[in-house]
């Protein structure tokens, strides 16, 4: 294996362009619409019917002539019309008015709707007030004005949210074809790891990492699986590797680093792993490791490393993320949810960065991109970023504390309070 650590911006790049060659996802499945939220579509969402199916009243009011009320004449009101009814009377005619919901069909003869307090009632006669005028269709949406019979109102490969269900609600969509998740393996390694429901001896610690990237996992749109916990030893992870090898994507948590008993990276080149690059010049997460290994569940060998020299089948991709929970939350966000995001077919591959000014004076980053637990403050003159104390990596309260993370970039400089700087959104 050859080392390559990358600065931060080659590092992304590397896993956007292997992220661009995955082909598109081909399993699809259909859910209900109150299970689809941050799925992806499969296939495009049609109108079942224009929309709205009718010329809809978007205020409370009158339906009227435009022409008759703005020229000041006197109107007779002839009825009252509510969302959910449609009138039954005859068209609407000269002299003539209609007290209308909004949501409610406009009946014919009318051409718009005056607003209540545009207007004086007394009885059943209606009148402008002083110099209001109306125009043809002012309050009214169209029928088939937002789509049309037939339209595609979702195409595939977006994304659904609040808004998307509704527009799918609205073409009487109860399922949706979607795109399975991609399977997401997750090992963490280390001799002092324990369940989370053990009562670990004093040099031990709970194995939080495996579940807090299942999260990360499904928040991205992945189908997370937690293996049991890999130990510091040859035969352990090699059996966990064959194991994950078989997933859509394979996450190590751990094992990573210079160690003496950082294993993770002699084992996976002797499961016949690719490398792409062996670390990355950010704070935290340097030893952060992508690459593919063979798909092929065997437990491997040194003495069999020679039969996966020229593997012709398939590759499962992999991350080796850095054992402190910050520093595996921080290289998720960075490098492992772009690539996720590709298995799944989207389309929006990138971290999500904005802009924000320093709320304090800040150190400078040295010789790497820092990665630092913030907040984000929003005021009407503008968004500005304030770091959070912590204690390093590990600090996983910190993190909890924390909504995004404020990114330093190389420098030896101090950046002051005022200044503009990116933040990394969890």
């Amino acid at each position: 294996m050859i080392e390559r650590v990358l600065s931060f911006p080659d590092a992304l790049a590397e896993v956007l362009r292997h992220a661009r060659t995955l082909p598109a996802p081909l399993e699809r499945e259909r859910i209900g619409l109150r299970d689809a939220d941050g799925r992806l579509l499969a296939e495009p969402i049609y109108a079942d019917r224009d929309q709205p199916p009718f010329d809809r009243s978007t205020r409370d009011g009158y339906a009227v002539r435009a022409a008759e009320l703005s020229a000041g004449t006197a109107l007779h009101i002839i009825g009252s019309l509510r969302a959910g009814e449609l009138w039954s009377g005859p068209a609407i005619s000269s002299g003539e008015a209609l007290e209308i919901m909004t949501g409610a069909p406009v009946p014919e003869g009318a051409d718009c709707v005056a607003m209540l307090e545009h207007v004086l009632r007394n009885g059943d006669n209606l009148s402008a007030q002083p110099a209001r005028t109306w125009k043809p269709g002012e309050n009214i949406v169209p029928r088939g004005a937002e789509a049309h019979a037939g339209d595609v109102v979702l195409p595939s490969g977006r994304t659904v949210g609040p808004a998307e269900v509704a527009v799918a609600a609205t073409s009487g969509c109860a399922t949706l074809e979607v795109y399975a998740r991609p399977r997401v393996a997750i090992i963490a390694t280390g001799d002092e790891l324990v369940g989370i429901a053990q009562q670990p001896e004093p040099w031990q610690i709970r194995n939080s990492n495996s579940w807090s990237l299942a999260s990360l996992v499904s928040a991205a749109g992945g189908s997370p699986e937690r293996l049991a916990i890999a130990r510091d030893e040859l035969d352990d992870l090699r059996e966990r590797i064959a194991q994950g090898s078989m997933w859509d994507l394979l996450v190590l948590s751990g094992g990573v680093s210079m160690g003496k008993h950082d294993l993770v990276e002699q084992v996976l080149t002797e499961c016949g792993a690719e490398f792409f690059f062996t670390g990355a010049w950010i704070q935290p997460g340097k030893p952060v490791v992508f690459g593919r290994l063979p798909k092929s569940g065997i437990v491997y060998h040194p003495s069999r490393a020679r039969e996966f020299e020229n593997w012709q089948g398939e590759w499962t991709y992999f991350f080796g993320l850095p054992g402190n929970p910050v520093s595996t939350e921080v290289c998720f966000h960075l490098f492992v949810a772009p690539l996720l995001r590709a298995l799944g077919g989207r389309a929006d591959l990138a971290p999500a960065f904005v802009e924000a000014r320093l709320a304090e004076d800040v150190k400078g980053a040295g010789a790497r991109t820092r990665f630092l637990p913030a907040q984000l403050t929003s005021a009407w003159d503008g968004v500005t970023v304030k770091l959070v104390p912590w204690q390093g990596s590990g600090d996983v309260a910190a993190s909890a504390r924390a909504g995004c993370f404020c990114v330093l970039p190389p420098s030896s400089e101090a950046l002051r309070a005022g200044d503009t700087v990116r933040v990394l959104l969890r």
